[in-house]
């Protein structure tokens, strides 16, 4: 399970949208929000989107993996069925997830996580990002941005940490993390019947 993280503006979306061009063995996690749809969201792809009470209903029947109430206002949370069949059938979940949403899913599984966050150029860039992007009201802008800050704190939390100066260079940088965590020997499931082959 591969969290990437970043204040709003880092870039963590546009990462995941490139990422998951290039890596076959990778998908993405739909979050489940009460949070309401934005211009050209599509149910089941960047998010389900569900009532407070539905929400809580999920979490309170066990159905979700991790949960988080962002900046007071919004729940997020990743619904586990489709995670677990992801894994059982060999692929790398991809989660575009918070601080908050990290620190919930390591805990529940320590051993499978593996943690990036996006950290941006700098405070201009990231304020540059958010209203080029057009997705927000100049009071939703303030209320992030002023939000960012207590984001970026909890950049310790995480195993990797990326400064996102340069879109293909970051893509690749996650590539390079992803590969070597596959690589890790108690994620080779198989390894120890393989060795066993390697004799004259």
């Amino acid at each position: 399970m591969l969290v990437l993280a970043s204040p709003p503006g880092g870039g963590k979306t546009t990462i995941t949208r490139e990422l998951m061009r290039s890596d076959a063995q990778t998908v993405v996690s739909v979050s489940a929000t009460t949070r309401a749809k934005r211009p050209g969201e599509v149910e089941g792809t960047h998010y389900y989107f569900v009532s407070p009470e539905k929400f809580k209903a999920m979490d309170a029947a066990g159905e979700m993996l991790e949960t988080a109430l962002v900046y007071n206002k919004n729940y997020y949370g990743t619904p586990k069925a489709p995670v677990e069949e992801a894994l059982s059938e060999g692929k790398d979940v991809l989660f575009d997830i918070d601080w908050q949403g990290n620190r919930s899913l390591r805990a529940a599984a320590p051993a499978d996580v593996v943690s990036v966050y996006i950290l941006p150029p700098s405070w201009e860039a990231l304020a540059s990002r958010l209203h080029t992007r057009a997705q927000d009201s100049e009071e939703e802008i303030t209320r992030r941005l002023g939000m960012a800050q207590e984001e970026i704190a909890h950049y310790r939390e995480f195993q990797y940490v990326i400064v996102n100066n340069d879109l293909g260079e970051s893509v690749q940088l996650v590539h390079n993390i992803l590969r070597a965590e596959r690589a890790r020997r108690e994620r080779l499931l198989d390894l120890d019947d393989f060795v066993k082959t390697l004799k004259p």
